[in-house]
């Protein structure tokens, strides 16, 4: 007996071309959308049939419901008027690139099971390296390299385990501590937690004025660990954290991890993304000193969800940590050593072919095309800090070093949160909040595909209007 799809090619010809075109209309007109969306928890489900269907359902009532079912459930990460967290970007050659991807179907574990997935993967991987202004170290060619994981989250798993890994057999697992600032992202906790480090061996490392690690106060509680027969095994610096996109002195970290055998892993998620802009190359500084680094091309470089570089300058403790060889992944490249199987460089066995959608994008734009998009969003940053700071009810909290800005109304916690939930609430923009100082703090981060000046401009009335 044979299967019968009930979506044959020329059908699936159809579905696409409809379904391209319904991508471009909405990006045409999400810009008129709420940007948050308006259901309430268990709307979306309790609208959905409660068991499968028996038969197959024509496409067309399938992609009505996605209008009618799924699009009310949306907060529109792709509006130009939203400034939350940090931007998503999706463009064109990206998701034509992992539209290719999936109809591929290649599950690249190992370079035997696609060749070119892992080639390419590498290439590009490089070629980031060039954009950036990165590191040699890094390069593919020495002793590390790079690869593509699904997020910075996982990259810096990889560089805890890869740490971890270093001094095994020198010290006992309960022994270990590891570092970052206060400021930190919350990956660096949920990483050393699956390492299986307790909260007691992690510390949180005070800030500075700027909300930066305070590489003193590392060194001091590095000492105060030996003392008491701890080991610090591991930092994370952060090249542009998410609160206030501070930068951590990563020389002098470096200097404090060379004194005491700690591996260095700098996480610059969404800041690395300015270095393909020559003159913001700062957000690079000391990474040559790094044992690992991160950025997301997701974020900011016009390339859709997941898309994180990692960077190691020395793949063997990764390789030793994360490789296991059962004979049914066996084969003669892998055998003679000869190629990379990137199954040994993350935690999953299986991954996608994600080089395909930045290969697509980096030859679309090229280097100057996404130079020029970064630019624009600094360039908007600094008039809408220039704003905020002119204004009488509020004030910028935190230097903009590059596109999101941080500030708040001099009222207090109480009138800075009344007037985040009326932005959000009005659907006519979106953002979020942090703390800095213990005070609630509004951020605008600046970095949509489609934001134009336009759109600072009416988040600014409306900021005015609420003031």
């Amino acid at each position: 007996m044979s299967y019968d799809p009930p979506m044959s090619n020329d059908d699936f010809r159809r579905a696409g071309h409809d379904m391209i075109d319904w991508i471009a209309d909405y990006w045409e007109s999400v810009e008129d959308r709420p940007v948050l969306s308006e259901v309430k928890p268990g709307d979306i489900r309790s609208s959905l049939p409660a068991r499968p269907p028996e038969s197959a359902e024509p496409w067309s009532d399938i992609i009505d419901d996605v209008d009618e079912l799924i699009m009310p459930g949306i907060t529109h990460w792709q509006s130009p008027n939203f400034f939350g967290y940090f931007p998503a970007n999706a463009s064109p050659p990206s998701v034509l690139g992992e539209l290719l991807s999936a109809g591929l179907g290649v599950q690249g574990m190992l370079w035997s099971t696609s060749p070119a997935c892992t080639e390419l993967e590498t290439h590009m991987l490089d070629w980031m390296l060039d954009l950036c202004g990165l590191p040699e170290r890094f390069r593919s060619t020495g002793p590390g390299g790079g690869t593509i994981q699904d997020s910075s989250s996982s990259s810096t798993l990889v560089a805890i385990l890869s740490a971890r890994e270093r001094v095994a057999g020198q010290w006992r697992m309960g022994e270990l501590v590891a570092y970052a600032s206060e400021h930190a992202h919350s990956a660096m906790l949920k990483g050393c937690k699956i390492a299986g480090l307790t909260h007691q061996q992690i510390r949180l490392i005070p800030s500075d004025a700027d909300h930066a690690m305070d590489a003193v106060a590392l060194r001091e509680a590095m000492v105060d660990d030996i003392a008491d027969d701890r080991r610090p095994f591991f930092v994370l610096a952060t090249s542009g954290t998410t609160s206030s996109t501070a930068f951590d002195p990563v020389d002098e970290i470096a200097d404090v991890c060379k004194d005491f055998g700690a591996w260095l892993h700098v996480d610059g998620a969404f800041a690395g993304a300015a270095a393909v802009a020559p003159e913001l190359r700062f957000v690079n500084a000391g990474l040559e000193r790094a044992d690992s680094y991160t950025f997301n091309p997701h974020k900011w470089l016009l390339t859709n969800f997941d898309c994180s570089m990692f960077y190691i300058a020395d793949k063997g403790p990764m390789i030793s940590a994360l490789s296991v060889m059962p004979d049914y992944l066996r084969n003669a490249a892998t055998d003679k050593g000869s190629v990379i199987d990137y199954r040994d460089w993350q935690v999953p066995l299986g991954r996608r072919f994600r080089a395909l959608k930045l290969w697509f994008v980096i030859r679309t734009h090229g280097a100057e095309g996404l130079t020029d998009f970064v630019r624009s969003h600094v360039e908007m940053a600094k008039g809408f800090d220039a704003a905020i700071a002119a204004h009488p009810s509020y004030e910028v909290v935190a230097p903009t070093r590059l596109s999101l800005v941080t500030f708040r109304h001099l009222g207090g916690d109480a009138d800075n949160e009344r007037i985040r939930d009326a932005i959000n609430n009005s659907g006519r923009a979106y953002l979020t909040h942090t703390k800095l100082n213990d005070q609630v703090v509004l951020r605008a981060a600046i970095g949509a595909v489609r934001t134009e000046q336009r759109h600072i401009d009416a988040l600014v009335a409306l900021l005015d209007e609420l003031s």
